[in-house]
């Protein structure tokens, strides 16, 4: 396993441990700290999904960032080992739901006004289009945001349902594209 630290807030240098192995990639600092960035440095109670969660890293930098709540989804056993001993670490597992299950299933049941933030940041052999697809479908609420880590084989369209393509940024070969919640009926 390898470690990365959380960038700011209430466990601003904590050491998270990550799985190793082909099937989780961690977000890199810069491009956790630039997501960050574009999204605001600090929360107020927002619930986050933090779907492919791999090592949880950034649902748990936006618990540090003052976030209420996280839900983790996770089908890897190590990366699921990874987030329940990062959040213990960090004291947080009460403020947190580790989920083992495929994103997409996930999705199937879940309501959109549960979520205020969610990552989606599927392995990069994987398309995350199927869980835009869902996620624009699911009804998040007015103002929710989608961040999507993805690499350069995948362009996103303008909308999927009620997400509207906000942001989009290039960091080496990792790219970030952010989506805003609205009513379908908007322009």
């Amino acid at each position: 396993m390898g470690t990365l630290r959380i960038i700011a807030g209430q466990a601003r240098g904590r050491k998270l441990v990550t799985p190793t192995g082909r099937t989780v990639r961690p977000t890199a600092q810069r491009v956790r700290q630039a997501v960050f960035d574009v999204l605001g440095q600090f929360f107020q109670g927002e619930r986050v999904l933090d779907l492919y969660a791999g090592s949880g890293a950034m649902g748990i930098e936006a618990l540090s960032r003052g976030a209420g709540f996280a839900t983790f989804v996770e089908v890897d056993p190590a990366a699921l080992r990874a987030i329940q001993s990062n959040l213990r670490h960090v004291g947080w597992e009460d403020r947190a739901r580790v989920v083992r299950q495929d994103a997409l299933h996930f999705l199937r049941g879940a309501r959109g006004a549960d979520y205020d933030l969610v990552f989606v940041d599927p392995p990069y052999r994987d398309s995350p289009a199927a869980a835009l697809e869902a996620l624009g479908a699911l009804g998040l609420g007015e103002g929710a945001r989608v961040v999507v880590e993805h690499d350069a084989g995948f362009a996103p369209r303008e909308r999927y349902g009620n997400l509207r393509m906000e942001d989009a940024r290039r960091y080496g070969g990792t790219h970030v594209t952010i989506f805003g919640a609205g009513s379908e009926e908007s322009p």
